[in-house]
């Protein structure tokens, strides 16, 4: 008998249909879990469907299907209730067979059949100009989440993290550390505002000191600063001295390459290397995996980006004005067209995004996800925009959007800018409060609903810290099988009729919900739910272990009730490895 008894039931409605109603056999059967117990184990609103068709009262009907309702031994109890919805409560035989299969199974049981549909997950694809914070912490623990729930579900997944390794924020932090660096020799200018202001570029600018002395110091602060805009005073805000400290900035740019000569790739190189070998260490110890990393350069030095403009000009997408080159993003539905190549013939940040999504494409994924953070909303329109315009199917990407976590400590709001330097690490937080802890509260929201991450909460060892519930649930049912000292095959063959309380019945049917779940939550890219079950899973084990001894001297009630526990085990421990959470034996 099948852990989920929704197919059962669909058969015997099936079988009913055809008798009631034969030319509406082909008419979809839902099957829902009822919120309230007392409304039996599922229910169907069947009978509304046919009733607009039929021209007849649902609750007749109800009584119609029913009565053709082939017996089984499944279903202990079928009747109509409200408008015309029928419940089915199940026989305890059916609820309780899910034990046996959870053991049978055990790390396979939920998982579903291969689908041969091939996703890619891209996620986190910072920019490596810093370390990761904790706002990158929630897309890395939601993309890695979802990536795992997608693959148990059934679907080829391949994780991918798009490495921007060109373009102008590379160039401020290689700039930020060359000056940093000339610090150490005495050749000191005023240190940009906008420019990447952390103590890591101080650190990289002493390992290359440590490295290579004073081999890319033979310049003097006269020639960094040569033809330089002056700076506005600092306390102005306003949008033109925004632009005059960016244009000051992209003056020090050009004289660093114009004096650094051929060693400017090794110093851009340098800073792109440390920074993105840090966050691949950092994520590598969240739990974190990618089976590729992407380089956004390899996308200007194949050619693909001058590929996919010239294939959106001839397409009669792309107009000439002042000289710059700009996509008709308005047509669709962007709120402005877009510049994909500027009149100094350098292509624009857009371009290289819409190259990526033509690559995407063409190594031939069946669904692409891009998880963006919750600012690049209006992003979303265009790229779509750029996919059709090439010819491409654009319902074939997906965008899920992530809201950053907020961390408050004493109940003070932490800022996170990489360009201050004011952040706090995604490792700081890791070390505070174990990875455990972040991956679970990570994905306890929906990934675009705002989290307030608690540290106090995340810390403490309490039925109120959610991860600890659920690790301690698992913790518990080790106990309990370790003071049995028994073997696991002895489980196999209890006497799963002897399940007949309340609570055990609860448990066995939270227990055969759990495949259903992980379809749904791969569907609606929801590895959310995931931890809520978890949750739900916790709470109804301890209330059973409160209530009830398990280790009680009747062998077979003991074996029975044991064999329920390892089953809750065996599902804590899955649904906790998607989530990337450990699943500890003691506490």
């Amino acid at each position: 008998m099948s852990a989920d008894p929704k197919v059962l039931l669909t058969d015997l409605l099936q079988t009913a249909l055809k008798s009631v109603a034969p030319e509406l056999a082909a008419t979809p059967i839902l099957l829902e879990r009822p919120k309230q117990a007392s409304h039996g184990d599922f229910a169907t609103n069947l009978a509304l469907q046919l009733a607009k068709p039929l021209k007849r009262n649902p609750r007749e009907l109800a009584g119609l299907l029913l009565a053709e309702l082939p017996p089984s031994k499944l279903v202990a109890k079928a009747e109509v209730a409200g408008a015309g919805f029928i419940n089915f409560t199940l026989a305890s035989d059916a609820k309780t067979a899910v034990v046996r299969e959870v053991l049978a199974k055990g790390a396979d049981f939920g998982r579903g059949a291969g689908k041969g549909i091939k996703v890619q997950v891209e996620f986190v694809s910072a920019n490596p100009t810093g370390p990761l914070h904790v706002g990158h912490g929630r897309g890395a623990a939601y993309g890695a989440s979802l990536s795992d729930v997608l693959a148990f579900a059934g679907y080829e997944v391949s994780r991918e993290y798009y490495v921007n390794d060109a373009g102008r924020q590379m160039d401020i932090l290689a700039l930020s550390t060359w000056l940093r660096y000339l610090a150490f020799f005495g050749i000191e200018i005023p240190f940009p505002p906008n420019a990447y202001q952390g103590d890591y570029v101080v650190d990289m600018g002493r390992e290359m000191r440590d490295a290579h002395q004073d081999r890319f110091a033979k310049v003097t602060a006269m020639q960094i600063l040569a033809g330089t805009p002056g700076l506005p005073p600092s306390d102005r805000k306003d949008d033109e001295a925004k632009q005059q400290r960016e244009e000051h900035l992209d003056a020090l740019i050009a004289n660093a390459k114009k004096l650094l000569g051929e060693d400017y790739p090794w110093v851009h190189g340098f800073a792109l290397n440390e920074q993105l070998g840090d966050g691949r260490e950092d994520l590598q110890e969240f739990g974190v995996r990618f089976d590729k990393w992407f380089s956004e350069q390899s996308l200007f030095d194949t050619g693909l980006v001058e590929r996919a403009v010239i294939q959106l000009e001839k397409a009669g997408h792309i107009y000439l004005q002042d000289g710059a080159k700009w996509f008709r993003s308005t047509a669709f539905g962007d709120e402005k067209d877009r510049v994909v190549q500027r009149e100094n013939g350098l292509f624009t940040y857009f371009a290289s995004d819409i190259a990526y999504h033509l690559n995407k494409y063409e190594r031939g994924f069946d669904r692409m996800i891009d998880i963006w953070g919750a600012d690049h909303h209006g992003y979303i329109p265009r790229v779509k925009g750029a996919i059709a315009a090439l010819g491409l199917d654009p319902a074939r990407l997906d965008v899920a959007l992530v809201q950053f976590a907020v961390l408050y400590r004493d109940g003070q709001k932490t800022s996170m800018s990489t360009r201050s330097g004011e952040f706090v690490t995604l490792r700081e937080l890791r070390r505070e409060v174990g990875n455990d802890a972040c991956r679970f509260f990570y994905v306890l929201r929906k990934s675009d609903q705002h989290l307030d991450f608690d540290l106090d909460l995340a810390k403490s060892q309490s039925n109120e810290n959610p991860v600890y519930y659920v690790q301690y649930a698992h913790a518990r049912v080790c106990s309990v099988l370790d003071q049995w000292g028994g073997e696991a095959a002895e489980l196999a063959g209890a006497d799963l009729g002897l399940l007949q309380n309340e609570r055990e019945l609860a448990l066995c049917a939270r227990l055969a919900s759990f495949a259903e779940l992980v379809q749904d939550a791969a569907a609606g890219y929801a590895p959310h739910q995931i931890a809520f079950y978890l949750k739900d899973l916790a709470a109804d084990f301890h209330s059973w272990y409160n209530a009830e001894r398990m280790l009680v001297e009747d062998e077979a009630l003991k074996l029975a009730r044991l064999a329920l526990a390892a089953a809750v085990r065996q599902v804590l421990v899955t649904g906790l490895k998607m989530l990337g959470v450990s699943a500890p034996e003691s506490m």
